[in-house]
Parts: C-alpha cells; structure tokens; sequence
C-alpha cells in the first residue's frame, strides 16, 4: 500500500512520501516542493498547479485559487462573501444554498462545485507522489485545519473519493505538526508531560495547539484559532495601501481590472517577504494598468503600522488555548512556530512578549504538516515497521443529540416534548462510541447538531437520522440501544440501532453444548466499539414515563445477548428462561449540504473524463513537439554530419519538404489532432531514416568488423596452436573449426570489398547486423570445440588386470560427461574445461560474437 501525507493548504500543496530511510518531501515538475493550490480551465484542457499559475495571468476568471475557503460553507456565510470579493473567478449560489463555480472550458460555461475542484488539486497531487514513486498511490493521511466543520470534513472525503484516494485519516494540521515533532525525540519524560505550544500561521488561518508529550505518547490538551487571521490579511493591507495610492499618485483604480488586482497582489506578497528581512523595500510593477508605470515604497514600521488591526487578534486564541488546557505561561515549556506566514517579525515578537521566550523553529515551517501526515499513515500501514507513539487526539467542538420525545400529555407539557444532550463534548477523543437508550412505539428521528455554533459560523444542524420502521413483539414501546459514533476523520454519524426484545426461550433436553438459536444474533456494534481504542458510554435516554424500569433494564442488557449460552443438562425438562432478543432496525441519514452518493459517483466520472482530455491533449503537444523537434535536427544535420551520406538533389528536396512542414506547423497545422502530427512525422522520417541509417552503419561498421576479425583470428590460431591443452581434441575438429574461420573470413572480404566501391551516399552492402550474426554462427560453432574439457582418467583400480578395459569405458564416458558426480570426474572437468589462451580475449567482447 502507499505511505503518502498530503497538506492541501489555501495557496499550495506539499506531499511526503515515506521511505525505508525516512519521510521525504517529494518534488514537482517544476522540482519545487510546493505545488500550487491552483485549477486553470482552458479551451482544450485543464492546467493543475505549476501549470495553472504560469496560466493565472493570462486567464485569470477561468483560474480557480484558494479553493480551501469555499469547501462546505453556504454562499450566505458573510466570511466567504467577503472572500469572494478578492478572487477574480465567478462565484453563484447554488440551488441548495451552497456555491457554484462558473469557469469557461472546452468553449462553453461550465459550473463545478468546490468539492469537485478540490478533488482536481487532490488529484494534481496525487500524479506528483505516483511519479516519484513510480507506482500507483490510493491510501494516504490528509491534514485539514482544527476549524473544519462536519460538512467540511464531509467535502474533503468527497473531494479525495473524486480523485482516486482513500484517506486512511483526516488529521488535524496541528496534531500532524505535533506527531513530527514529538516522534523523533528521544528525550520525552516518563511521567510529567513536556507542554508544547504550537503556532501555526498559515495563508489564511491562525491554528494553536497545546499538546502534552510523555515517553511514546503526545496527547492534545487544548485548540484554538482563528479562521481569518493569515498570511494574506498582511497581503491585504498591503494591497488596499497601495492601490489607494495609485489611485491619487497615478489616477488608476485597479478594482476596475481583474488582472491589474491580481498582479498588484503578487508583488505585494513579495513586498511582505522582502519586508520580512529588510527595514524597508520598494514596489516596481511595469504597465500595471491604462499603459502606466508604477512606482511605491514602504517602510517595515508602516507596514507593521497599517496591520495593527490584524496583530491585534494574534494573543486571543493563545490566551484561549491556555485557559482550555487549564495551564499558565510558565506550565509552556517551549513554543514552536510553523506555517508560511510565520516569518512576520511583528508576529514573533508577539509571541515572545506573550510566551516570556524566544518561539523556536526547529521544523520546517512548510512542510512539517505533511511530514506529519506521512508519519500518521506510516503508522496506520502495516508496510512499515514504526516508534511505537501513541497520537490522542481530542474534539475542537461539542455535539449534542436531539430528538422529539413522545406525544405530550397534560403533565409534561409542550416544552419537555424536545429533548437534547450534547454526547460528544469538547475536548472528546476521538475515535469515540456512545451508546444511547431509547423507548419507542415506532419510528422516529435524531438530530445530529452542534451545542455551540458561536466560533464556528456554521448551521447548528448537522445530519438527521431516522430510525425505523420497527415493530414491538408485545405491543408496548421498544427499547433501542442506538450508537452514536465520532470517527477518526472527526465525522460524527448514528451507526446503528438495535432493537432489545425479552422473551422466554425453551431449553431442550441435550447432553451436549448448545447455542443459542440462530435468530439470537450477537451484537457486532458492541463489539466493534469494544476493540476501538476509545471506551464505549452508555447514555440512557429513557423519556419521562419510562425513567422508573429503564436503569435496571439497561444494566441488564449487554450481558445477556452477546455471547452464545452453552449448558450442560441431564434434566428432563427445565423452566423457561428469559432472554434477550436483538434485531437490528434500519437508520436513513439525511446530511445537510453534503453530496448525494450517485452525485459523487457522477463527479468521478466527470473527472475521469477531464483527466483523459487533459492526457490526450499532453500526447498531443508532445507529438506536435516531436515533428518540430525533428524538423530543426534533420535540418542542421543534413548541412553537417549527414552531408556526405545524401545526394545534392535529395538534400535539397529533403530541405525543401523540412520547410514545407515547418511553416504547415506554424499556420494550418497549429491546432491539430495527435494522428495528424504522428502521420506528418512518419512521412518525414520516411525520407530521413535511410539517411540516418547510412550514417549509423558507417559509424558503426568499424568497431564491429574488429570484433569479428578478432573472432576469427582467435579460433583460427586456437586450432592451429601446439598448446598441449588442445591435445586431447580431434584434428578432424580442428579442421572443421579451420574450415569454418576460412569461410566466414571469405564471405566478410567479399563483402567488404563490395562495401569498400560504395560511395558513403549508396545503402550499404555490409551491415553490422549480419556481421553480428555470422560472428554468432562461427562462435556457436567452434566454441564448444575449443572448450572441450579433456577426458576424465580413471580412479586407481583394486586389481591391475582390469585397468585397461575400465579405462577404456570410462574415458569416452568422462569425455561426454565431465560433470559426473565423483571427485575425480569433477577434478578432470574443471581441468580440461580451460579455454584456449588465443581464445580467451573473446570473452572480452560484451556483443553478440561469444555469449558466455
């Protein structure tokens, strides 16, 4: 399976892939390590990252950025309507209340929702680790802010489910940060946590986190953040100074431009880093609108004097995240700050004043995140072998559970009839299971919602879930254990619900073990909750009438149905027993904004479609490409190195045909299809391979006629060679190896003399390739002559007399098989099997002329 960790931040991306060395940050194209969070839609493809940004300029309403702002928020969210505002791209709502992407591709307006655009920059993603791992990536952990709501969450499954992913882990981009902080050292306490406070500012959001390390284990104590607090707020302030002073200075308004906006964006996102090292910088953008020339300069002072209003809101989530964790300043011991945004010295210092000291930086701000997620999912694969280190992550928000109880009489009253408890609250682990008990007649609904929506901005309502329908066996109201579950991603979900029946059960009379019957069906949610790694509560949600039976009934229930009952009787017969029956009732889920599964389904189709587009039209560039590439070769060949192996009137034809295609590439030819380029550069090569085949034999022919020359001579002055090594081989052999040197070196001088009357322009008569093969047919000939091994001598026989027969059986017998199981017939092998020393430098001859 993949190990790969994937940060998707609001400007760029990175991805981490493990190794067996370690967590590598792997590189784009571009052989950058940050890929931009980028999709620009074009009249034939789509461009995805490094290629989207070098498009942004030239299309900038087609080129859809900071994608992770608009991913499971409603177009009525006042903060992505004042995001909207900034970006140059078309955003409407949509018929759910949800936004809708307009961007022109393939000639026509086209609508894609944000979960379908991030599943573009998923899948950007994703070819970049396969091809640095040269193989297919499916499993992967994905970090997302600790702000992300349930629908959020939702869209990124959605999103990762589009691209061909499978997200083993959502995981907080804080606690990944944690992970790969806390992993490597060594140094962890035993028993009092090591408090760790880490900042991370990143283009849009500030994220805090206080974690607790201990020896193998780091646990969250407490998140905060602040949503809109990020690297381009400083953009920001930058942009509004500047263009409201080219407004007066040059009298230009660059709102009225969307590419004026976009490139006065830049380079103030330059300024600020410039600015991050230096006291002051200037501001130069050429022809930025109406043909002018613009000039600007700021001081870091100014700079730092116009973000006031942002600075401000940098101590409140640090004075909340401590208030949660239930620490004082001096209980930090040490403050670690990340994110890209975080090289603003005015942010440091307030960190410092803060903290009481000096924020350290010992990971990389950029990449730490996805090293983290790397780790998660190192951890979760069974293909690598990792430090134990246990993550206890914990729930940024409270969920409580709502639902109607029975119809109200005269003594409740309406007001009681609604009822809610918060079952996942702040602070929750996660994974977690709660198990609910509920009394009812029939079918009924749970709603799924946040306790506080104050910080988040979000619907309170999450997912409603209808239980039902069921049926009582007595006629009376059932009782249902329901669970409730907060996954590992963070999504809360009702997994089951289970109908709890009582009823008497005949035992029959049998000596042997006996299971209960088979409509007694155990309960595998029980179970499953009992092997997470969180504890699973009980919350007994028994309305009014009931609350008088219900706790001893639901003390009594876990045990009496979850294990098969066996017994031992010799009884005649035995009293009825009670026993618990459960059936298991169907739960509908209704979430709030989220896609349809066929919606999805529908989604990965469509970018199934768009990718091959895109392929289709990559092959076709490169093709395009290649008749291009091959026209300017061919040519400054044909006037060079290729110029004595052509006629003068085929060169110049050949030119002229070189020409005719070059300026059919650049007119009639510039938009075709891949079979067209592919036709046109066979027709080429049609004329230039000859030519090129002429060279390459020529350059060739030498070194593959010594080879050959050599071959003979070797075999030649083998046979004829005194050498008593040779001695035990026949001449009648000998005069075949002789025979054969003479006749290959008869047909080479023949051809060689033909070969040596052609003129360099003429098609050869002697080719490499046959040289080769005769060069073979000689060698398959007299090697295993020459390499015979001498026959084997007899071992010392017990009675003299019969020396000479054995001797004479064994010889021819020890000729043929030298490699004979006994020690003699080994030795006698390995001596005989020497070969000639005229003819060992064959060996030296890697080519086809003697194979070993």
């Amino acid at each position: 399976m993949s190990v790969v960790g994937f940060d998707f931040g609001n400007e760029s991306g990175v991805v981490a892939v493990a190794r067996q060395r370690g967590i590598d940050v792997v590189l784009n194209d571009e052989s950058k390590r940050e890929t931009p969070a980028i999709v620009c839609f074009g009249e034939k493809q789509r461009f995805l990252g490094t290629a989207g940004a070098a498009s942004s300029m030239m299309n900038p309403k087609n080129t859809i950025s900071q994608i992770k702002r608009l991913i499971g928020r409603q177009f009525s969210d006042p903060e992505l309507q004042r995001d909207l505002k900034a970006l140059p791209f078309s955003v409407t709502e949509g018929p759910d209340g949800y936004p809708l992407i307009h961007a022109r591709y393939l000639g026509e307006m086209r609508t894609f929702t944000p979960t379908q655009v991030l599943g573009m920059v998923f899948s950007d993603l994703k070819t970049i680790a396969e091809k640095n791992l040269n193989a297919a990536v499916v499993d992967c952990c994905i970090g997302i802010p600790i702000y992300f709501t349930d629908l959020q969450r939702r869209a990124v499954m959605d999103a990762a489910t589009i691209a061909g992913l499978h997200p083993l882990h959502l995981i907080h981009e804080t606690t990944a940060t944690a992970l790969a902080y806390g992993i490597y050292k060594t140094d962890l306490p035993e028993n009092d946590p090591l408090n760790v406070a880490f900042i991370d500012v990143g283009h849009a959001s500030l994220q805090v986190c206080i974690a607790g390390f201990k020896k193998g284990q780091l646990k969250i104590l407490a998140h905060s953040f602040d949503r809109n607090l990020g690297g381009r707020d400083f953009d920001e302030a930058l942009f509004q100074h500047f263009a409201a002073k080219f407004k007066e200075e040059y009298k230009i308004d660059v709102f009225q431009n969307a590419r004026a906006c976009i490139r006065l964006r830049a380079a103030c996102e330059k300024l600020k880093k410039v600015l991050s090292a230096n006291p002051e910088a200037p501001l130069n953008i050429e022809c930025l609108m109406d043909e002018k020339d613009v000039r600007g300069f700021i001081k870091r002072e100014e700079f730092e004097q116009i973000s006031i209003p942002i600075l401000e809101r940098v101590k409140k989530p640090l004075e909340k995240a401590l208030a949660e964790a239930g620490l004082t300043i001096e209980d930090i011991h040490a403050v670690e700050v990340v994110g890209s945004s975080s090289r603003v010295p005015a942010i440091m210092r307030i960190l410092t004043e803060f903290f009481g000291k000096e924020p350290r930086r010992t990971m990389n701000a950029s990449e730490c995140v996805a090293k983290g997620c790397a780790l998660q999912c190192a951890i979760l694969s069974p293909t690598f072998k990792v430090r134990e280190f246990q993550v206890n992550e914990s729930f940024p928000f409270p969920i409580a559970l709502s639902w109607k109880g029975p119809a109200p009489d005269a003594q409740n009253g309406a007001l009681e009839n609604h009822q809610s408890t918060i079952v996942f609250p702040k602070g929750n682990p996660i994974p977690s299971v709660k198990a609910l008990t509920f009394y009812r007649s029939g079918t009924f609904t749970i709603d799924v919602q946040y306790a506080d929506v104050s910080e988040l901005q979000a619907p309170a309502k999450i997912s409603t879930y209808t239980i039902g329908p069921f049926q009582s066996s007595n006629g009376e109201r059932a009782k249902l254990k329901v669970k409730a579950r907060l996954n590992l991603h963070g999504i809360v979900s009702v997994d089951s619900a289970t109908l709890l029946e009582e009823e008497e059960v005949e035992v029959p009379i049998v000596k042997e073990a006996v299971k209960e019957p088979a409509k007694m069906e155990t309960d595998e949610a029980s179970g499953a909750a009992a092997a997470s790694t969180t504890s699973e509560s009980d919350v007994n949600m028994q309305d009014a009438k009931g609350a008088g039976d219900a706790s001893g009934a639901e003390n009594g229930v876990p045990e009496s149905g979850d294990r098969p009952v066996k017994m031992e009787t010799d009884a005649k017969v035995e009293a009825p027993k009670k026993k618990v029956k459960k059936t298991s009732v169907p739960v509908t889920e209704t979430v709030y904004g989220a896609m349809a599964a066929a919606d999805v389904q529908k989604a990965v189709e469509k970018e199934f479609e768009m990718a091959l587009q895109d392929r289709v039209m990559e092959e076709t560039k490169d093709k395009k490409n290649a008749v291009e590439a091959y026209v300017y070769d061919m040519r400054n060949k044909l006037s060079d190195k290729y110029q004595e192996f052509v006629i003068d009137s085929e060169r110049e034809k050949f030119i002229a045909k070189l020409q005719e295609v070059e300026d059919w590439l650049y007119e009639d030819g510039e938009d075709e299809t891949k079979g067209v380029y592919i036709a046109k550069l066979e027709e080429l090569k049609k004329q230039g391979d000859p030519i090129e085949q002429r060279y390459k034999e020529y350059t060739e022919r030498g070194s593959v006629i010594d080879q050959f020359v050599y071959c003979i001579n070797s075999y030649r002055e083998a046979a004829m060679s005194n050498d008593p090594k040779f001695d035990h081989i026949d001449l009648a052999e000998k005069q075949k190896v002789l025979n054969e040197c003479v006749e290959a070196e008869a047909w080479f001088r023949e051809k060689k003399q033909q070969q040596d009357a052609l003129p360099k322009y003429a098609n050869p008569v002697l080719l490499s390739a046959d040289v080769r093969k005769k060069a073979e047919a000689l060698d398959r000939v007299c090697r295993p002559i020459m390499t015979k091994p001498k026959p084997v001598k007899p071992a010392t026989p017990e009675t003299p007399s019969s020396q000479p027969p054995q001797g004479g059986e064994q010889q021819p017998q020890g000729a043929e098989s030298p490699n004979s199981g006994n020690a003699n017939a080994t030795e006698g092998a390995s001596a005989g099997s020497e070969v000639p020393p005229a003819a060992e430098p064959m060996d030296t001859d890697k080519s086809e002329t003697t194979p070993s």
